[in-house]
């Protein structure tokens, strides 16, 4: 069914079902519109819980409890479910509003100019009916003065007293009318033949052509409003698979959550290794009481179930150092040997300390390595650098290292003497958790320190310290050689590196030079910039990635 055969005279209607279907178009685009306000601020409101509740402190201050962890894991997956509401406004906010707003504009334009024609092609029938409806009052006109002409000439020429030039005139009379009629008649009727041939274009041609673009518009508009609506839906669709990510991780964070676990960092947080206080003995003080024998009170055999106090170890010295975590805390002796702690938190914290200085001594002993190769380079090529400009530094590490290994000696020793109290008291760890512990560190016969048992607590060497300057064994006699070497791979420059000395390259961190010659085993590693400068770099300072075909060339 089309609207230009079936609805042939409903111009009017048409023009406000048309004009309807535009409204309802951008109704339908202002509900996207707040739906996209709403999951921006939703989205917005989440980001801000999940910043309000998360953690403000640092690492080392992060409880360790499964069910704080797995709430900081919700946080993040709520934090990501957020984003999703994000992409959500946004796809709906281009594919859906946009794109409906977009199409209104154009509705708009069609349905204004299928309407002109049509309200052209009306004007036009118009214009045709009223020539038509002229010329036929026209007709009509001049048919009835002819008529009166017609009897006016009869009476005269009936009338016997009538002149003969009044007959004459009144003949003539008729004869005008009776032509300007017989004009009239033949252009009303080529009139009302046009008129009709215009009639039945107008409804048989353009009107139904106008009524069939306000159709296929119409239709359009309600295919448009069919693919938003499936869009709206498929824009959440293609969402679900990384919120169900989000909602499996809150569920999988739930799981984590162990109690037992907790209980065993807690007892492992506060765990002081002192024993609950023993019984207090009793004290008789009535013994220098003299009794007589008519007391009926049974008297206590002198030395006879009463233990005796030695006066310098009253009761309430003696009760002091174990029931001090009841009452008031004695004052520390000390802070650096965290006396002032419970013994197994003590042991804790001198490990840790433990630790941190054997990192710290290995960078020096690292660097002191380093400076030692350096100085035997310059020893070899005296037009490198002068050697003995290295000795400061060289005595400068020495001292760094002597340092270090006192203060880990001494803090070994206090390590010793909290394990060995833990001992005492029966609650020793396993032999597998304290023996690295121990003080086991040695020089090595280079003169580096070394501490086998405890290396798992020591970080092992790996990119030097940006202060170490290394330097090659000898350089290449052809490095001015005009033509240049051949690119076999890339580096990036992990530190800084001066490039002061002869033959050496400047380089700054993080910057991406091209390997052209690979180390030669004495620590150095010839490189070009994009520039096209050449030098020497510390191999230990790049991180370097080699061509595929030039390795093992």
């Amino acid at each position: 069914m089309t609207w230009g055969t079936e609805l042939w005279d409903q111009f009017e209607n048409l023009d406000k079902h048309t004009q309807w279907g535009i409204d309802f178009l951008e109704r339908y685009a202002k509900f996207v519109k707040e739906r996209v306000e709403i999951e921006q601020t939703y989205a917005k409101q989440l980001r801000n819980l999940v910043k309000k509740y998360c953690p403000k402190r640092s690492k080392d201050d992060e409880p360790r409890f499964t069910s704080c962890l797995s709430f900081y894991s919700i946080l993040n997956e709520l934090n990501d479910y957020a984003g999703q509401r994000e992409v959500v406004a946004e796809e709906m906010g281009h594919k859906v509003y946009g794109e409906l707003m977009r199409y209104s504009q154009d509705l708009k334009s069609e349905r204004k100019h299928h309407l002109q024609e049509g309200r052209k092609a009306q004007q036009y029938l118009d214009q045709c009916w009223k020539q038509m409806d002229n010329s036929k009052k026209k007709f009509e006109r001049e048919c009835k003065e002819a008529e009166k002409s017609q009897i006016s000439y009869d009476r005269l020429d009936n009338d016997i007293n009538a002149t003969k030039s009044e007959v004459e005139k009144a003949k003539s009379q008729l004869y005008l009318r009776t032509h300007s009629a017989d004009e009239s008649k033949n252009e009303y009727a080529a009139q009302l033949q046009n008129f009709n041939g215009e009639q039945w274009k107008h409804f048989n041609v353009a009107i139904p052509q106008i009524f069939k673009n306000l159709q296929d518009m119409d239709e359009r508009r309600t295919v448009k409003l069919g693919e938003t609506y499936r869009s709206f839906a498929e824009v959440e669709r293609r969402v679900l698979p990384i919120i169900s990510k989000c909602l499996e991780g809150m569920v999988t964070a739930a799981k984590a959550v162990d109690e037992r676990k907790d209980s065993a960092i807690v007892v492992e947080s506060f765990k002081s290794g002192f024993e609950p206080p023993g019984d207090f003995p009793f004290e008789d003080y009535s013994q220098n009481l003299s009794r007589t024998g008519s007391d009926n009170t049974i008297s206590t055999p002198k030395n006879e179930g009463v233990v005796k106090q030695d006066p310098k170890h009253s009761i309430s010295k003696a009760a002091k150092n174990k029931l001090w975590l009841f009452g008031k805390k004695p004052k520390a002796p000390s802070l650096e040997d965290f006396s002032h702690l419970p013994p197994e938190q003590r042991r804790k914290r001198l490990q840790a300390r433990i630790d941190e200085l054997s990192k710290e001594l290995q960078k020096e002993v690292d660097q002191r390595d380093a400076l030692n190769k350096m100085k035997d380079v310059y020893e070899k090529n005296p037009q490198m650098g002068d050697p003995q400009s290295l000795q400061p530094k060289i005595s400068e590490t020495m001292c760094n290292m002597e340092k270090l290994r006192s203060e880990i000696h001494k803090n070994e020793s206090w390590l010793s003497e909290v394990e060995g109290k833990v001992s005492s008291r029966g609650d020793r760890r396993p032999s597998a958790d304290v023996n690295h512990h121990a003080p086991h560190g040695r020089e090595s016969p280079e003169g580096s320190y070394t501490d086998a048992p405890s290396q798992e607590h020591r970080s092992p060497p790996h990119q030097p310290d940006p202060r170490q300057v290394h330097q090659p064994d000898e350089f290449d006699d052809e490095f001015d050689d005009d033509d240049p070497l051949p690119v076999i791979g890339h580096c990036k420059a992990l530190y800084s590196f001066d490039g002061q000395n002869e033959g050496t390259l400047l380089m700054k961190e993080d910057e991406v030079l091209y390997v052209i010659e690979e180390d030669k085993g004495d620590g150095w590693t010839r490189a070009r910039k994009q520039g096209g400068e050449e030098g020497y770099v510390p191999t230990s300072y790049l991180d370097i990635t080699m061509e595929k075909n030039s390795k093992g060339s």
